[in-house]
């Protein structure tokens, strides 16, 4: 399975590959820090402790380690249950008599599905994240070089930690490699327009890994256009007559994009053209019913559709088949105190159900646990600003694999990317 993907019915256990080795890993406790363990051997990437295995850790920087595997490993990290299967083979004896042997093998088990932006490993309830964040797209004066954003939107981050943005004012998708200062151009890029080598104002992009491709809300065509993520010089349109400003898929391929204009969130399964509403859609308003101008939609494992509320300040959380729905942040009016949101935009819920939101109009990121009434700020919430410990509108969030965590700063141009510190 792919690294860090979850391995085990322990939750906070994950798939570290081990170093050299291609898909091939080990199922491990996630929270063991990279300071209690050793550098591989540089050349043959070899431990020389019993028992441990070198692998590649999230909070290591990619630097190979050796990692314990005890003998009660699948003790601490039991295997995730199987569906069983039987064959039944008859082998004939030597007296010519024929005897039934069963021989069960256990099937192959779908990989765990994680959320698009949600990271791979499970989030430690107190966990923090350095302060200080590092420019990894853009900078802070806005522009149309391979070096510049202008008012970026949103953002998808892959398993290699290549960022994604939406760059709409320059009417096209940019594509960071990890630890590189220019980016590149992956769609549009050739003006504002609407034929299929254009976009028009582009406001969300994620990448689908089973077709390879980019699908993108292009907001002023009123279209949604999925877009080859290799080479790609055009692309096609997947979905008409839609105010897209934000979109996510869940592990069957459904897309869950945010309509505005219609103050909805619709569903559309591979090849359908219609789609079926799953938030909103009862008209602008601030019952638990409406929304008034979403402007984020998230999935979790459940099929529970979370959309931020952007007029109402506040994000809500319609369950599957939308049997419940509930506020899960803000609702208290707009503002700044820790029960409130002001203008609430990119959000990720992780698997215990706390939410993140980037809360755009009081320039920080809130974590808000699930049941809470408040929330607490993790990130900026330093005044509106470009130094490295603030933001100017943050709009699009997302995890990476490790827990790392990225958003856009709107205003000042860029991705900032905070590192995650500690389980505190």
């Amino acid at each position: 399975m792919s690294q860090y993907d979850r391995c085990s019915s322990n939750s906070a256990c994950a798939c570290y590959h081990i170093a050299g080795a291609i898909d091939i890993g080990i199922c491990v406790d996630v929270f063991v820090d990279c300071s209690e363990l050793v550098t591989c051997g540089d050349l043959d990437k070899t431990c020389y402790e019993p028992n441990h295995r070198c692998v590649r850790h999230p909070r290591c920087h990619n630097r190979p380690v050796c990692y314990p595997v005890p003998s009660f490993n699948q003790r601490l990290c039991p295997l995730i249950p199987t569906t069983n299967s039987t064959t039944t083979d008859t082998i004939a004896n030597a007296t010519a008599t024929t005897t039934t042997t069963t021989i069960t093998s256990a099937t192959t088990t779908q990989k765990p599905f994680h959320p698009l932006r949600g990271s791979a490993i499970d989030i430690h309830p107190n966990a923090c994240w350095k302060q200080n964040g590092i420019t990894v797209a853009g900078r802070k004066e806005n522009g149309y070089g391979t070096d510049q954003l202008n008012n970026p939107w949103g953002l998808f981050v892959d398993d290699e930690q290549t960022v994604y943005v939406a760059d709409p004012n320059n009417h096209r998708i940019m594509e960071w490699k990890r630890d590189v200062t220019n980016g590149q151009v992956v769609a549009g890029g050739n003006g504002q327009g609407s034929r299929d080598h254009q976009l028009s104002y582009p406001y969300d992009v994620i990448v689908d890994k089973e077709t390879d491709s980019l699908i993108i809300c292009d907001g002023w065509n009123n279209r949604v256009v999925r877009w080859p993520r290799r080479n790609g010089t055009n692309g096609e349109i997947i979905i008409s007559n839609i105010t897209c400003v934000a979109l996510t898929m869940d592990e069957n391929g459904s897309l869950y994009v945010v309509d505005k204009e219609k103050h909805e969130v619709r569903r559309y399964r591979r090849g359908e053209s219609e789609g079926t509403v799953v938030a909103g859609g009862n008209g602008s308003g601030n019952r638990l019913d409406q929304l008034d101008e979403p402007t984020y939609v998230f999935v979790d494992r459940d099929h529970s559709v979370y959309v931020s509320d952007w007029n109402n300040h506040r994000v809500m959380k319609w369950s599957k088949d939308a049997t419940q729905v509930i506020i899960v942040a803000g609702g208290q009016g707009r503002g700044n105190d820790h029960t409130q949101l002001s203008y609430a935009r990119g959000f990720v819920v992780d698997q215990l159900g706390t939410v993140y939101v980037a809360d755009a109009g009081n320039d920080r990121i809130m974590r808000w646990p699930k049941g809470a009434t408040q929330g607490s700020v993790i990130i900026g919430g330093n005044g509106q600003g470009g130094e490295s410990n603030q933001l100017n509108w943050p709009f699009g969030l997302s995890f990476d694999r490790h827990g790392n965590l990225y958003v856009v700063d709107r205003y000042n141009h860029r991705v900032q990317k905070f590192n995650i510190a500690s389980n505190a």
